[in-house]
């Protein structure tokens, strides 16, 4: 079991700081923890996202597999809220089907706020509601909700 104090790390690669700090910070809402010269390190819903500058490591590939990191909400409301702040922020969601070449893998997306939400194994006991987005270096961010709370790990 998860004790609550300790925090989850995720180190990224970036190619600018500045750039790093405007998308986490000022457009997602992350606080921003501590910035040295070769990194900037966000509380990412409570745990540690680490950008490194490291434009070298930047990836063109935009199929998160196996590489993306994210947040599966337990409460639908946080949910909602997140994809609400996307959406005022115009924040641009990745459409699997076109990104990713999943012609059938994803259900028929729903209309929620104007963004685009894929809903995965539908009917089964792993339904949820799915987002991708990609930072401004391509780290690909996975945002889900699953119906049943037990899915989630």
């Amino acid at each position: 079991m998860r004790n609550p104090d300790n925090a989850f790390h995720a180190a990224i690669p970036c190619g600018d700081l500045d750039e790093a700090v405007k998308f986490y910070n000022e457009k997602l809402g992350f606080k921003l923890a501590r910035r040295y010269p070769d990194r900037v390190t966000f509380d990412f819903f409570g745990d540690q996202l680490v950008c490194h500058l490291n434009p070298s490591k930047l990836s063109k590939d935009k199929n998160p597999y196996p590489r993306h990191l994210g947040i599966t909400f337990y409460d639908k409301e946080e949910f909602d809220s997140f994809i609400r702040l996307l959406t005022e922020r115009q924040i641009e969601l990745l459409d699997p089907v076109t990104e990713f070449g999943w012609e059938n893998q994803t259900d028929e997306p729903m209309d929620y706020s104007e963004s685009q939400i894929g809903t995965r194994f539908k009917d089964m006991a792993e339904e949820h509601l799915t987002i991708f987005l990609s930072d401004p270096f391509n780290n690909i961010l996975e945002f889900k909700y699953y119906f049943d709370p037990r899915m989630m790990h």
